[in-house]
């Protein structure tokens, strides 16, 4: 209905009508494309065609019936659909809270009679059959506001009942989509929300013609429809600290209700990082009246999301012919934002229901002379029963830019039934034949021969080395003195006295230990996370839930740095704990702080707000630094005794002379060359879904390079670590992690190939954020690496020399 009254037999209104509730002004919460609607009204709906003079219709019930069951049928009109049974016998047995069209299309009918003057055996009859629901009701009416009412236009509410009904199981309401009741009644989250990674269109679509925006899978490959349904990706979690499958009412729309189309960034196509608002660039606003955003997570602050509201009129199921919602007056400088805008082929970025889609601003001719702006957005729209799952964009309407004139900005709304399932409507902006390609494949085997080779090879020279100098050290320990003189003792053993030495700057060794087996943790973490939920499909989930991850994981940086200082013999233990817990942080903010000046300067979207600095600030003040003081405590009461096997000399032994490829500097840069050999590949393409425009969905593939990284730094290690000991070198520690750590040089180097090879982005802005970033994510590999293979390396030098007889 319109929002008019229904009219009765005589054609007025009834006598009593409910004055109606004003829609929203706020978006009640979930980012872009959310429902405008309070929050109960999900819950309490009134059937369309239902009789809205509930007077007239009480009147001639007690006539008939008496005043008890009228008031009954009256309080059974009035309820909700949720709470209303079908009339009849055959739906007395329905389970509660289920609803059913029949029973509405029954209840409208009786109504019909009812009003026509059929009989009051009738409507008695009817009204038994509501009973159940009529009960249950009764306590609702009391705290309604009178029995008057109308039909429900759109933005409309209905009271909250003082005791809702009983939560309708899903599975025993298949028929209904919004059947489960939140407590309060307050609607459950959306379910899916696009935040990681954009599918880019294709640079030859800047040229002439008709363009088609459509969710683009990859870089250089056609655009796709959604493929099968994927079992994998059958449960998504509304948020990154909400876990479990989706509720059944989430993302549901009745028909003619509102759909929002927020306008999100826009910026230069090779500038990835680079955004701006959409408006930032004179475009003109709707007639709609404006809906603020606010950023609900972390992650979407320090993205750089900036929802703002169009202006259309977008409402579920509603077609929209090609009308003008707004005209630019283009004046000399608006032309100039335009020009520049084309001339570096900005595009921009919109979410429906939280499904992104892309366009392009303008285009020039193929002389560069004149510019043309594209007017008419043609939106068409994929539903599947009462939810969004496909949305596509075509701009058309290609206006040349002339100083002082009017250009009328236009759109037109399309909606088309789909067969694509909710759950499987992202899988349209992946790109398969990118990530699965054969290449991959051949890598990751690569990579496991690499690894069966190494270890092998590692296991057999020092199985067969090791029990050569076992033999050899048994049969001094039989020589007398005179012999054991005379013999040319040479190896590991000999530095029995010095190999447990503690390390020089324990404090700061310490402390990247702790820092390394942390980042670990949250790799490990994060990455089983993203392989079970879609993390894909919110904006800022990933970075959200890496926050949260590590903020978790702060005791194991305590537990290990603590620990590790303590059988160092250290003693500033605080001082210990406070650079361990800081370290990775500082180095995060520092970095992100020197960007912030150049976005700020460049009026950028990623320039990040003040309270999200201080929301991070809090977060390893009151989170991070508490939670690393139990971790040290644990770590130095449980494991802080230093019990080697082999007693520490007083004074140090002098380090002999050796070759120059065993200094432990040149060990140094050797010992990264195959860790990182055997993560280059992925390395490529994690830095095109980072950087270019794919989403990486194949966690699977990345956990499995994180465990051959890990093998294959602890093999390399070791090896490096046994030359260095077999030529009485006792300086093991920073060699085992700087030679481990190597492998950030390495991936920092070829992030200078990507740059300049692969990419094309220019300006300060994107060339600063792109090397600061790479130096965070390289050191934080580096340290992670350095981290694992002193580890290993300390297992194994523990093991050696537990298994030696020492005199």
């Amino acid at each position: 209905m319109d929002g008019r009254a229904a009219a009765g037999p005589s054609g007025r209104a009834g006598p009593a009508r409910a004055r109606p509730l004003e829609p929203p002004t706020r978006a009640p919460g979930r980012g872009a494309g959310r429902r405008l609607r309070p929050r109960v009204a999900r819950h309490f709906r009134r059937v369309p065609g239902w009789p809205d003079d509930v007077a007239e219709s009480e009147e001639a019930a007690a006539e008939a019936q008496g005043a008890g069951e009228a008031r009954e049928r009256a309080v059974t009109a009035a309820a909700p659909r949720s709470q209303r049974l079908g009339p009849g016998p055959a739906r007395l047995s329905a389970p509660r809270g289920c609803e059913s069209a029949a029973a509405a299309a029954a209840e409208a009918e009786s109504v019909g009679r009812r009003r026509a003057g059929g009989s009051a055996e009738d409507e008695a009859a009817a009204g038994r059959s509501r009973r159940g629901g009529g009960r249950r009701a009764v306590a609702a009416a009391a705290a309604a506001p009178g029995p008057g009412g109308r039909a429900r236009a759109h933005g409309e509410t209905r009271p909250r009942p003082a005791r809702p009904p009983r939560p309708a199981s899903p599975a025993r309401c298949p028929g209904r989509p919004g059947a489960a009741w939140r407590p309060g009644g307050a609607p459950r989250p959306p379910e899916g929300a696009f935040r990681l990674g954009l599918a880019e269109p294709k640079p030859q679509e800047l040229g002439a013609g008709r363009r088609h925006f459509r969710a683009l899978p990859g870089r250089d490959s056609a655009p796709r429809e959604p493929g099968p349904p994927s079992p994998a990706r059958s449960y998504r979690a509304p948020h990154p600290w909400v876990w479990g499958p989706p509720g059944p009412g989430e993302d549901v729309y009745q028909d003619k209700e509102e759909v929002v189309l927020w306008m999100n960034t826009v910026g230069p196509y090779h500038n990835r990082q680079e955004t701006y608002k959409y408006f930032s660039l004179p475009f003109c606003v709707g007639s709609k009246k404006s809906i603020s955003h606010y950023h609900e997570t972390l992650g979407e602050a320090l993205q750089g999301v900036e929802l703002e509201f169009s202006g259309l009129d977008i409402k579920f199921k509603d077609d929209v012919m090609p009308a003008t919602y707004c005209e630019i007056d283009l004046d000399k400088e608006k032309r100039d934002a335009f020009v520049y805008a084309i001339k570096n082929h900005y595009w921009y970025q919109m979410y429906i229901d939280d499904l992104p889609i892309w366009g392009i601003v303008g285009e020039a001719d193929e002389n560069g002379e004149d510019y043309y702006l594209w007017t008419y957005k043609k939106l068409e729209i994929g539903f599947n029963g009462n939810r969004i799952v496909d949305v596509n964009l075509t701009s058309e309407g290609k206006v040349k830019l002339v100083p002082n004139t009017k250009i009328q900005m236009s759109y037109s709304v399309k909606w088309k039934k789909s067969d694509v399932k909710f759950e499987d409507r992202f899988d349209k902006y992946l790109d398969p034949s990118f990530f699965q390609h054969r290449i991959h494949w051949f890598s990751i085997f690569n990579s496991f021969m690499m690894v069966i080779f190494l270890v092998g090879l590692v296991s057999m020279i020092l199985m067969r080395t090791l029990r050569k100098d076992y033999a050899r050290y048994s049969k001094e320990e039989e020589m007398d003195d005179m012999d054991r003189d005379l013999g040319d003792e040479y190896g590991w053993k000999q530095v029995h006295g010095d190999v447990f030495r503690p390390s020089s700057h324990p404090l700061i060794f310490s402390s990247l230990i702790g820092s390394g087996c942390q980042i670990f943790a949250v790799s490990l973490i994060v990455i089983i996370v993203a392989m079970i939920e879609d993390l894909y499909t919110e904006r800022g989930s990933m970075l959200s839930t890496a926050i949260f991850v590590y903020a978790a994981t702060s005791p194991v940086n305590g537990y290990f740095g603590g620990s590790l200082y303590a059988r160092q013999g250290g003693r500033r233990w605080i001082k210990q704990m406070f650079i361990g817990a800081f370290l990775i942080p500082a180095m995060v903010c520092g970095t992100a702080f020197f960007i912030n000046f150049i976005a700020i300067y460049y009026h950028a979207s990623r320039a990040i707000p003040f309270g999200t600095m201080v929301a991070v600030c809090c977060i390893c003040f009151f989170v991070i630094l508490p939670l690393n003081l139990v971790g040290t405590i644990l770590g130095r009461n449980l494991s802080g005794q230093p019990n080697f096997p082999c007693r520490v000399n007083a004074v140090p032994r002098p380090i002999p002379e050796k070759k120059w490829f065993m200094e432990p500097a040149v060990i140094v840069c050797l010992g990264g060359i195959l860790p990182f050999g055997s993560i280059f590949i992925e390395m490529y393409f994690i830095f095109t879904s980072f950087w270019a425009y794919k989403i990486y969905y194949v966690y699977g593939f990345m956990m499995l390079v994180l465990v051959i990284l890990c093998i294959v730094t602890v093999c390399v290690t070791i090896v490096c670590t046994y030359f260095l000991l077999n030529a009485e070198d006792y300086r093991w520690q920073w060699t085992s992690f700087l030679s481990a750590a190597s492998t950030a040089i390495y991936v920092y180097m070829y992030s200078f190939y990507y740059y300049f090879f692969k990419t094309k982005m220019y300006g300060l802005f994107q060339t600063s954020f792109y090397f600061g970033y790479m130096a965070v994510f390289s050191t934080a590999l580096g340290i992670m690496c350095g981290a694992i293979g002193y580890m290993g390396t300390s297992a194994f030098v523990r093991k050696i020399y537990t298994n030696v007889k020492i005199d």
